[in-house]
């Protein structure tokens, strides 16, 4: 889970990006347009991705201690 939240804010981060380099959003330009159900999808997903991801900075993830012999 963690790793498709990441992927999903680069996704997001890379398309802010485009948009305020460039004005080009890619999501929408992939998907059909920023109105699109496939679009909105996407948007709607990276949203949620970002919000669990404030986890990260919260520091009381739960920690797997794995033992390497």
């Amino acid at each position: 889970m963690d790793t498709l939240a990441l992927v999903l804010v680069i996704i997001g981060a890379i398309n802010w990006g485009l948009i305020g380099l460039f004005s080009f959003d890619l999501v929408a330009s992939l998907f059909g347009g920023q109105t699109a159900l496939l679009s909105r999808i996407v948007y709607s997903l990276v949203g949620l991705a970002g919000l669990y991801s404030i986890t990260f900075l919260m520091g009381n993830r739960p920690h797997t201690d794995v033992k390497r012999e």
